[in-house]
């Protein structure tokens, strides 16, 4: 009988839950044992281990966020760090672990693989920045969420000819302001990994206002630089035309409920964890691309980021017009 564990890290994502309750499910169908690790990397340092079974997971696949947990876990970097990991996980006599998250989790997945502990690692972030996954677990609920304000604040502004500033999540990685920009008819997008000068941005949203708009939608992702906090007040100052208002989502787009898409996707990639596991097939992240489910080893999922198609931000500057 094997003995599986199964943890959450990083950033929570809708249908995160879904991935778990697939795991557990699978398992049981194959006669394991799984156990759940308590808020991700610390509680597997920590020894936080809780055995799950079938009523366990009975009702989670429409709860948002993680059952289980999460955290950042900078100890876990260290080799003092993953000593305790490793530990933890002989004296609980597991045969392999599934890490649920992004980059930083992988990165953790990768860490323990190379110590020769079996990982399956799945793709989940609403950045969408994990290589081997054109599509992360929680991507489309947050891009949903993200979409219906973003249409909310275009009635408004419609209504009193304003212009909204939008600050969506996306430190790193503009693939939520990008396709949620496009989907929602923004006027300008604003990514961090093209940088554009707040004149640029006033220039263009002016330039709008004299060719008659009514008003005008600015996506812009978190970690553009200043963010909108810096932002505002200097399009506020450019006489773009229009009055200035600005929103940020925050948080607010990773507590959605998960929709369709992504508690297929968690369930989907839960079910393959279990079976690459039983093939004996780890050290790998498993992640959706081109619809199938497809292993991509961990070593190149931590050298590199997915990022943004460079014809999509040519695509939503001219959809603005």
């Amino acid at each position: 009988m094997k003995r599986i564990g199964v943890l959450t890290s990083g950033g929570d994502a809708p249908g995160m839950n879904a991935a778990i309750r697939a795991v557990v499910r699978l398992g049981i169908e194959r006669g394991w044992e799984t156990f759940g690790v308590r808020n991700g990397f610390a509680g597997l340092m920590a020894g936080s281990f809780v055995q799950l079974g079938a009523r366990d997971v009975g009702g989670v696949i429409q709860r948002p966020g993680t059952l289980l947990g999460s955290s950042r876990a900078p100890d876990f970097e260290t080799v003092d760090g993953q000593d305790r990991a490793l530990e933890w996980l002989a004296r609980k006599r597991l045969d392999a672990l599934v890490v649920i998250g992004g980059n930083g989790s992988q990165a953790g997945a990768h860490a323990l693989s190379g110590r020769g502990f079996p990982v399956v690692g799945l793709a989940s972030t609403i950045d969408n920045d994990v290589h081997g996954a054109e599509m992360a677990i929680g991507v489309d609920t947050a891009l949903n969420i993200a979409l219906e304000a973003i249409d909310r604040l275009r009635a408004t502004a419609a209504s009193h000819h304003r212009a909204f500033l939008v600050e969506v999540m996306g430190r790193e990685c503009g693939y939520l302001a990008l396709m949620a920009g496009i989907a929602g008819g923004a006027e300008v997008v604003l990514v961090p990994e093209v940088e554009v000068a707040p004149g640029d941005v006033a220039a263009e949203i002016r330039a709008m206002y004299e060719r008659g708009k009514g008003h005008a939608i600015v996506v812009a992702a978190e970690g553009v630089r200043g963010g909108c906090a810096a932002l505002a007040p200097k399009l506020a100052e450019a006489e773009i035309g229009f009055a200035l208002r600005t929103t940020i989502l925050g948080h607010v787009q990773r507590g959605g409920t998960p929709g369709v898409f992504d508690r297929l996707l968690g369930t989907r990639l839960g079910t393959a964890a279990v079976q690459h596991i039983a093939a004996g097939m780890t050290g790998i992240l498993l992640g959706l691309e081109g619809g199938a489910i497809i292993p991509t080893p961990l070593g190149e999922v931590v050298a590199r980021r997915r990022e943004l198609d460079p014809a999509l931000l040519d695509l939503a500057r001219v959809l603005a017009r």
